[in-house]
């Protein structure tokens, strides 16, 4: 490092929101990864996880995989609407591209079924023709299994309810209700139905349908749940779509690591007067603690974050800008609608600053959410900052520049950088990261003069062009953001590498 020391606040882990997972030919667990774009295999008796499917091939945004007799792993491509066969070869496929959103996946013998994660969705097989409409009107499908009795059982996420339809079709039959917010269903090998919530609690719902039909209630802490496979000890091993890691779930509760959670960006960060640390991280608001993420909210899609006393405002890249308030936990949205909205800031008196990366502007939101245009005609804007009571300024990564907002003039402060992101303001320097380098730029903001003042890791997974952000009116793979955030002692923090990054200067550590 370069006038910085740098210590992250926690490990990286190597499973970043795992989603669906299954056994494969060769005794490791599979892991498909929505966000990362990738496949991984996990020992789990050493913990050990190899890359198999890496981002950038055909399958943009695996969600969930299953594995047919001949060892062909089948794969739901959520984003663009796919299904993949990855043969034993490692050579690809396509099942088809005539399904929406496609997320729980299952294989009976040499038979393929998938359902669509949308209101209104299908349960489909598919063959060598058309998809065979099983059940439509789905509130939302997820991680589904052929039952003991030989049916085909699937949530809706929605309406928290758990249905049943035989393989060959038929009158789909409710099978429980009132169940806390489903999103997949397993059988252990005593044939008791397991369904996971997606919940902050980490709650699992136990029904005995073959015996008594008793329902219990494990509450295992494990936020996010997502899907879970169990191998030939019945043993139970789940996966987080907020926190990634794979996690073995013992019947009484205990949990045992086998590969570490973390985050999932992260993407903003920020930090409180009291000097805590708050990090967007896509599912959820997190703060990170003695190498671990701990879970403030479930509030999907935060990737902007700025802390204003006990409020954390927030965007989305989908549109929305919200304020979340830590002493109430309720949430007011403050604007939707716009262009891909990444760095927020807030003025000393209360005004939002928003880089509204899409349409090429930086907006402000006052207390009555009246939205106005403080700058226009830009690139990309990706980060804001302000200082004090003084001027704003924003990063515009497409034009590779950063710039100075003092009423209505834009100055140029620095450009021919390598796609600047997240920026803040400390002790007379504009810091920027640059993330096409892997630099943090110290820009003097007396003289203009940029140094590198550090190394920043890359961010893990994702390269290059990503799927669409939006996928039939819901939302898709977001783009990586490195946010920045000023500290006490002339420090910084900054969202890189899978970690945050406490940056204090090199004289001081």
């Amino acid at each position: 490092m370069t006038g910085f020391h740098a210590r992250p606040l926690t490990r990286p882990t190597p499973l970043r929101g795992s989603n669906g997972v299954a056994f494969g030919p060769d005794g490791r667990l599979y892991v498909a990864q929505f966000l990362a774009g990738e496949i991984s295999a996990v020992d789990l008796a050493t913990g050990d996880v190899e890359v198999v499917v890496p981002a950038g091939g055909p399958v943009q945004a695996p969600d969930d995989l299953a594995f047919g007799t001949d060892g062909s792993m089948y794969l739901t491509d959520l984003v663009p609407g796919r299904v993949w066969r990855r043969h034993p070869d490692g050579t690809f496929t396509l099942v088809t591209d005539r399904v929406r959103l496609p997320n729980g996946i299952t294989c009976i013998g040499d038979r393929l079924f998938v359902n669509e994660m949308i209101p209104g969705g299908r349960l489909l097989e598919l063959g060598d023709g058309e998809p065979k409409v099983l059940a439509g009107e789905l509130a939302m499908g997820n991680a589904m299994q052929l039952g003991p009795d030989g049916a085909l059982y699937y949530p809706h996420m929605l309406t928290g309810e758990v249905f049943r339809i035989p393989p060959d079709g038929g009158t789909p039959e409710l099978v429980a209700t009132d169940v806390h917010e489903p999103v997949a269903v397993r059988f252990d090998l005593g044939g008791v139905l397991q369904v996971l919530s997606r919940g902050a609690a980490g709650i699992v719902t136990r029904i005995d349908l073959l015996g008594t039909g008793d329902r219990t209630l494990l509450t295992s802490g494990l936020t996010g749940l997502d899907n879970a496979a169990f191998d030939t000890e019945n043993r139970m091993f789940v996966s987080s779509y907020a926190a990634g890691g794979i996690t073995e779930l013992h019947p009484d509760g205990r949990t045992r690591e086998i590969t570490p959670r973390g985050f999932a960006g992260p993407y903003g960060v920020t930090v409180d007067l009291g000097g805590t640390v708050h990090v967007a991280d896509h599912y959820r608001i997190t703060e990170p603690h003695d190498g671990d993420v701990t879970t403030t909210e479930l509030l999907t899609f935060a990737h902007g974050i700025a802390a204003d006393g006990d409020l954390l405002h927030l965007t989305a890249q989908y549109g929305q800008v919200r304020t979340y308030d830590r002493a109430t936990r309720e949430v007011r949205t403050r604007a939707e609608g716009l262009d891909q909205p990444l760095g927020i800031a807030v003025r000393a008196d209360g005004t939002l600053l928003v880089a509204e990366s899409g349409a090429g502007r930086v907006l402000a939101i006052d207390a009555e959410d009246t939205v106005s245009v403080l700058a226009d005609g830009f690139g990309r804007p990706a980060g804001v900052a302000v200082d004090g009571e003084g001027p704003c300024y924003f990063s515009d990564e497409e034009r590779g520049a950063v710039y100075r907002l003092d009423g209505e003039t834009t100055t140029v402060l620095a450009d021919d950088l390598g796609a600047p992101q997240g920026i803040a303001v400390v002790d007379g320097c504009l810091y920027v990261a640059e993330t096409a380098t892997g630099k943090l730029a110290a820009v003097d903001l007396a003289t203009g003069a940029v140094r590198t003042a550090a190394d920043l890791p890359a961010s893990p997974g994702r390269t290059g062009e990503l799927p669409a952000l939006h996928a039939h009116g819901l939302p898709g793979v977001p783009r990586p953001f490195t946010g920045l955030a000023t500290a006490p002692g002339n420090s910084l923090y900054a969202a890189a590498g899978g970690t945050v990054l406490h940056l204090t200067p090199a004289a001081a550590s």
